[in-house]
């Protein structure tokens, strides 16, 4: 008898999106405005919400596809390197000329929490065009994923393709754009933190029933179904007509950094091999807590084995 992992192709994983070099500096709280603090460390990180979400697909096993752009500087190297390492098809990254790479200072302070600042660089050239002679690319996978530090247009072209080729797409809307158009939620997921969701629908988000009333909105204005994540109080998955509240796993947080990417990611692979929403949310829960337990972005991305040991030592709480 063939194992599960023998017997259920891997789900094919498309990600269309950014690719950066992170800065990541700690310190033990954010300065103010106009306050200088000294630093505890600087590290250079790869990163991006796309490139970040396409290796934690590939590390819970998706055979993953990377569509995006690097810029003509030294970063440009090691970012392609950094994603062969982690077995994603990086063949469809192109190069952009007299350009920098993607760029993100990111200040972590001891608890934990963090702040972002994105340079797009070549990020931002990735045109429709580029999104559509890669269509049938996108037309082969289970899963397409999106996020949006890619120009909008080039996005809402990813999800035309998808939706004229019937391949699930998720949405991860971060950061919020500000030409923002509920096109973007013609989508089969959508799954914001509980700050994109209050700056999409204008809810201020506290509760629980708060997250639902959201999920509601983002669902007639376009979405099938809607995860919103609450960091500790867990996350609201509105699937289909159906409410569900998937528990928090409990952790001491380092960085939060790429957790809503590990979260996104370990979604759209499990939700491609088992066609259970509510499962799949289940194991990105894990995923993203497990994510905000280490330090860096795709350095803190948990594989399969980690995450499934976690998810039986809490059940076994």
């Amino acid at each position: 008898m063939k194992s599960e992992n023998e017997s259920t192709p891997a789900p094919r994983i498309v990600v269309c999106g950014s690719i950066n070099m992170d800065l990541v500096v700690c310190c033990q709280e954010m300065p103010k405005p106009g306050q200088t603090i000294t630093a505890e460390s600087a590290s250079e990180i790869c990163g991006g919400k796309g490139a970040n979400q396409a290796v934690g697909a590939a590390m819970v096993g998706g055979q993953v596809r990377m569509i995006g752009r690097v810029g003509s500087d030294a970063f440009a190297d090691r970012l392609h390197a950094n994603l062969a390492k982690h077995n994603v098809d990086c063949s469809t990254v192109a190069t952009t000329a007299d350009c920098t790479s993607g760029l993100a200072v990111i200040t972590v302070e001891s608890s934990g929490q963090n702040s972002i600042l994105v340079v797009p660089g070549a990020n931002g050239k990735v045109s429709v065009s580029d999104v559509q002679d890669h269509r049938e690319v996108i037309a082969c996978a289970d899963v397409l994923m999106l996020q949006l530090e890619i120009p909008t247009p080039s996005v809402i072209a990813a999800i035309r393709i998808a939706k004229q080729y019937n391949v699930r797409c998720i949405l991860d809307p971060a950061p919020v754009a500000r030409d923002w158009t509920d096109e973007l939620l013609d989508v089969d997921l959508v799954c914001p933190n509980e700050t994109e969701a209050a700056a999409i629908t204008g809810i201020e988000i506290n509760t629980i029933e708060d997250a639902r009333s959201a999920a509601l909105q983002l669902q007639s204005r376009g979405a099938k179904n809607v995860a919103v994540t609450m960091g500790e109080k867990g996350t609201v998955l509105l699937d289909g007509e159906t409410f569900h509240h998937v528990a928090p796993t409990p952790i001491q947080p380092v960085d939060s950094t790429a957790a809503g990417d590990a979260f996104a990611s370990a979604l759209a692979v499990e939700w491609a091999r088992t066609s259970n929403l509510l499962q799949a949310t289940r194991f990105a829960s894990i995923a993203g807590a497990l994510a905000a337990t280490k330090f860096g972005a795709q350095q803190s991305l948990a594989n399969r084995i980690e995450i499934d040991a976690l998810r039986i030592q809490t059940c076994h709480k």
